[in-house]
């Protein structure tokens, strides 16, 4: 390549030409020296896994050149390069992740509850509070299932295009400079086989965002080539049909060798341009492209590869290939790098990479060194005194190791504790040893995973529901629909969206009339796109607006499980508190009629949403309160309204958008002497009609609705209700040990309710299997009054034989 330089201007420019260029080399370099290492510290022991960067450098040094202050990148678990050349990747924070060193202070992106190669940066300050994110290179905190990177990086391009659109946002101004953020994601190319990827290029094309995609295209998925992942073992063909035309909307599409540095930097330059100024989004594949360890520390690429294969990577590895273009720059015929240089500059590197692996060794080895010295101060006087002596003395040699974890300390000494406890030995300075560090360690890996700020919903307080003398009853849906009315009026960063909830205002019309009033931005129609419906709220909600994310039904929040699960419900804590997403996802279940709309899965929903308030309101006023107490708080919460009760009639309150009912409060609705009944959701219309019938058989039920599931009875209320009825029922609509389970866990474990049963606890549930369309399939399936009644009838047989005979 020849360069000709006219006058002095152009040798100075030249020159910053020149150093860029060194910077680009010395910088990929490094990142491929701290990804051998990273492997070698794998495979010595000394870490537990490992999944680095190499082979992708090179794009990733173009990519960064075009990415600014206010962007925001989601990620795939390659893009070492890319965070190192944004700024947000230390090489001491590489050895953090690769050590699993503990601590924000080590490890900023997760404090170490992630592997290598997942990143995020801290968008919120220590007290909760968001930080500038124009003045910041955001990362939103990665995730390590394939594609799950994808359906949030649709809402956080849509969020440039709201922040441009709605002058009512206009006053964020540290969450936007009026739209003109791009949002950045990465894919490999194997995992563009997903349903994520491709839903949400589909979304991309509709919604029309600034986005930038990346496709860093090795050929391989671990050992499984292309022509066995995409169409035409090539997504970027495979997808031509997506590409925008003149008349048509949908989405750039540059494809571009992985080992030519001109070629990437002018595509990135390109795609940009299209993105940040036109809000159109941009797929880059970037093809030819190597792995040259293979996909990971599991395994070894040679045993899938062919010589020929292995042999055209070790050509056209990116690195290679720049060095040899660095090498053919001349100007007037002389060359302007030398061997020599470039060799100087990986000595350096080298040199670097090995001493930053040596420092953060120690720095993970020293407080493990410290925590030992510690517990030896606390357990050798006691050493001293025990008959025991021999057989603890040999635990304690084995802290000599140099390769020391707090698991071998906490380990030796609880064992140590338990064998002191067969002694008349005082241990109780070994015991609050452990205690007391036990306790801080175990914070240290469990912290966050609900808010801990002044902004959690479990600090809002309650404001009672208001009603005016002359109150008129009204369909529970009018409710719903003015209270959402009076919250968007109020908070200006509120939006919605999902299927029919635009034009027709939902299926049940709770938004009727509102996109009319706030526009098609702020209320809006999807495609049936589960999944990205989710994955758009979490991207929004990250840039700070607060979306109302729609799921049609609770039967269909499947399609969307991996992004709850697996991304919204560890957002805070996969990034210890550094970022937060509070999504509202509203949906209804519970009972309507056959198998897909019917559904009560709580059992399921508890297990896996940790980390997500899960509501389920009785009616539609309680649902509303709780959508008043959210719209402030910054928590992530599931709200499942009961799908048979929107035609029901209902007091319309006067303080709408005011009232707020917290989180983790039970309500005792009815009065009894007899049994406490734990229901939620709506069952407990069923429950309230068959403690009428049961009045007259002559027992009252005490009725506590629930309310919220997670989080559970915080004040611990139905203890005091089972201490003076000494009987539990818990009835709901999931299937056998399903909700009713969780509950019976946190009333009899938590609460110590056994201590007041005179009789075994009974759950009242659905039958095993799904409901059966029609009437008839749900009388058979799910509690019926007639069911609820008897049940508890024969309950009450045990008490008292002689007054409760057999209803058969």
């Amino acid at each position: 390549m020849t360069i000709e330089l006219k006058d002095s201007e152009n040798k100075l420019s030249f020159k910053n030409y020149k150093q860029t260029l060194l910077d680009d080399f010395r910088l990929v370099m490094l990142s491929r020296e701290l990804s051998l290492i990273g492997r070698k510290e794998v495979l010595s022991g000394r870490s537990q896994f490992g999944i680095v960067g190499d082979g992708k450098e090179l794009p990733q040094i173009a990519m960064a050149k075009v990415f600014k202050e206010g962007d925001f990148r989601s990620g795939y678990y390659r893009d070492q390069t890319f965070m190192m050349a944004i700024g947000q990747l230390p090489v001491s924070q590489f050895f953090a992740q690769v050590y699993t060193h503990a601590g924000i202070e080590n490890d900023p992106h997760s404090g170490a509850r992630q592997m290598t190669c997942h990143y995020g940066t801290r968008s919120l300050n220590e007290d909760g509070t968001w930080k500038d994110l124009t003045k910041i290179k955001n990362s939103s905190a990665d995730v390590s299932t394939t594609s799950g990177q994808m359906p949030r990086l649709l809402g956080l391009a849509q969020a440039s295009k709201l922040y441009r659109n709605l002058e009512s946002l206009s006053h964020l101004t540290h969450f936007s400079s009026n739209g003109n953020e791009v949002a950045f994601g990465t894919i490999g190319n194997a995992s563009c086989a997903e349903g994520n990827f491709f839903e949400t290029m589909n979304a991309a094309a509709v919604i029309q965002g600034p986005m930038i995609i990346s496709v860093w295209d090795d050929d391989y998925g671990i050992s499984v080539q292309n022509d066995l992942q995409v169409a035409k073992s090539d997504i970027s063909e495979a997808l031509k049909g997506f590409q925008r035309t003149p008349d048509k909307k949908g989405f750039e599409i540059i494809k571009v060798k992985g080992w030519d540095y001109p070629a990437l930097v002018e595509a990135y330059e390109r795609a940009e341009k299209i993105a940040r100024e036109e809000h159109v989004p941009v797929l880059v594949h970037v093809i030819e492209l190597t792995q040259p360890q293979g996909h990971s520390t599991s395994g070894s690429h040679e045993r899938y590869k062919s010589k020929e294969r292995l042999e055209w990577e070790r050509e056209y590895d990116c690195i290679v290939k720049f060095r040899e273009w660095l090498l053919s720059i001349e100007i007037e015929g002389e060359n302007i790098f030398t061997e020599e240089e470039l060799n100087t500059i990986h000595q350096e590197v080298k040199k670097e990479a090995k001493e930053a692996r040596k420092a953060g060794w120690n720095a993970f080895q020293n407080p493990m060194k410290e925590l030992k010295s510690s517990f030896l101060q606390v357990v050798e006087p006691i050493l001293g005194q025990s008959s025991n002596k021999n057989f603890i003395q040999p635990l304690l040699d084995k802290l000599k190791k140099e390769r020391l974890l707090k698991r071998d300390i906490y380990t030796i000494g609880r064992k140590i504790l338990r064998i002191l406890s067969k002694e008349n030995i005082d241990r109780s300075k070994l015991s609050q040893w452990l205690e007391d560090n036990l306790a801080k360690d175990r914070e240290l890996y469990s912290s966050h995973l609900y808010s801990e700020s002044k902004y959690s919903p479990l600090k809002v307080e309650e404001v009672e529901i208001e009603y005016a003398d002359d109150a008129p009853m009204v369909d529970a849906r009018l409710i719903l629909r003015d209270n959402f009315d009076a919250l968007f009026n109020k908070h200006p960063e509120l939006v919605t969206f999902g299927e029919d909830t635009g034009k027709i205002g939902g299926v049940n019309q709770c938004f009727e009339g509102l996109q009319e009033k706030y526009g098609e931005e702020r209320v809006g129609d999807t495609g049936i796109r589960e999944t990205t419906i989710l994955g758009q709220g979490i991207g929004l909600a990250m840039r700070g607006l607060r979306p109302i994310a729609e799921i049609q039904y609770l039967d269909y929040i499947y399609y969307a499980a991996s992004q709850l699960t697996d991304d919204l419900a560890t957002v805070h804590y996969r990034s210890a508190g550094g970022q937060k997403a509070p999504v509202i996802v509203r949906t209804r279940g519970h009972r309507l009629v056959g198998i897909w709309h019917s559904g009560s899965p709580l059992g399921a929903l508890v297990g896996m949403l940790r980390g997500i308030h899960v509501l389920v309101p009785r009616n539609m006023t309680q649902a509303a309160g709780f959508y008043n107490t959210l719209a402030i708080s910054d928590d992530p919460a599931l709200v499942i309204e009961p799908l048979n009760g929107y035609r029901l009639k209902e007091k319309m309150p006067s303080n709408l958008g005011e009232f707020r009912i917290p989180l983790g409060k039970v309500e005792t609705t009815r009065e009894g002497k007899d049994i406490t009944v734990v229901t939620y959701g709506s069952t407990w219309s069923e429950v309230t009609k068959a403690a009428q019938e049961l009045a007259e058989l002559d027992i009252e039920i005490e009725i506590i609705d629930a309310q919220s599931l997670l989080p559970f009875d915080l004040d611990h209320d139905i203890i005091k209700s089972v201490q003076k009825t000494n009987r539990l029922v818990v009835i709901d609509e999931d299937v056998p040990g399903g909700g009713s389970s969780f509950i019976l866990q946190k009333i009899l474990e938590e609460q110590d309710a056994y201590h007041y049963l005179d009789s075994k606890p009974l759950t009242i549930t659905a039958v095993e299997n799904r409901t059966p369309s029609g009437f008839d399939g749900d009388y058979f399936s799910k509690p019926q009054v007639e069911d609820i009644v008897e049940k508890i009838y024969e309950f009450m047989q045990e008490v008292n034989p002689g007054k409760y005979e057999g209803i058969y």
